[in-house]
């Protein structure tokens, strides 16, 4: 293959790529005007309020998949406090995951209070195990914060997951931890893996949970959207809530 062949195989490579971008782009924006239009009608005929905050997060959610996290923001703070209110706490957590993903100045407040409530309440399990690895993603490699998400996640995994969900999420999350061991540690054999484990306490829950906790407060500051205490001891008195 000559050096011409080479740069025209690039070349299209390339225009294919923008190709597919612009596509994808024109999809979404699409969509986003579905949406909006739905949305407009659920206000017109006055819908109840868990369908306004869906449609909301839905939007926020595209936005954000066209690069929009400002207007994105707005939309998905709106639906956190309506499912908030509802105690629709699986989806209020999904409205946090949209808002890091936003990447604006409090974004990391809404991961901290996503993970607040992925690790409290029996929420889908895969959506809390995405809310922490943003957090191994995030953290430096020298710093702690990442194994304790990463083992967080593993946890989670092992115990509300079931049949070839919790076997896929298990293996998952696993390699996910000894990547962690490896860039924290320069872990590279079981033995040392289990060393670490035991070095940083993260075969605990009631040890790495209360480390979990530390990482959230460093994530919302005193930026916290919702009264923590009341709200566990909802959740608490109806008998699935851990405490965080």
């Amino acid at each position: 293959m000559t050096a011409y062949d080479i740069t025209r195989r690039l070349s299209d490579t390339a225009a294919d790529s923008i190709a597919r971008r612009g596509a994808e782009e024109a999809a979404l924006e699409s969509h986003l005007l579905a949406l909006r239009e739905e949305y407009e009608t659920l206000k017109r005929i006055g819908t109840d309020v868990s369908r306004l905050a869906q449609a909301e997060l839905q939007m926020a959610r595209t936005l954000v998949g066209l690069g929009r996290g400002e207007q994105a923001w707005p939309l998905g703070r709106s639906a956190f406090d309506s499912f908030m209110v509802l105690e629709e706490l699986e989806s209020a957590a999904d409205c946090c995951d949209v808002l890091f993903r936003a990447e604006q100045p409090r974004s990391l407040a809404a991961l901290g209070q996503g993970i607040w409530l992925a690790v409290t309440c029996p929420i889908d399990v895969e959506l809390a195990v995405e809310l922490l690895n943003h957090v191994v993603d995030e953290t430096p490699d020298d710093a702690d914060g990442a194994a304790v998400a990463a083992t967080t996640a593993l946890f989670l995994a092992d115990l509300r997951a079931q049949g070839t969900q919790r076997e896929n999420l298990v293996f998952f999350t696993t390699q996910v931890l000894a990547n962690v061991a490896r860039r924290h540690s320069q872990v590279d054999s079981q033995g040392d893996f289990d060393q670490w484990r035991d070095r940083l306490e993260l075969r605990e829950p009631d040890k790495f949970l209360v480390r979990l906790r530390n990482v959230i407060d460093v994530l919302v500051q005193d930026d916290w959207w919702f009264d923590r205490e009341a709200l566990q001891a909802r959740v608490t008195a109806r008998g699935n809530c851990r405490r965080t």
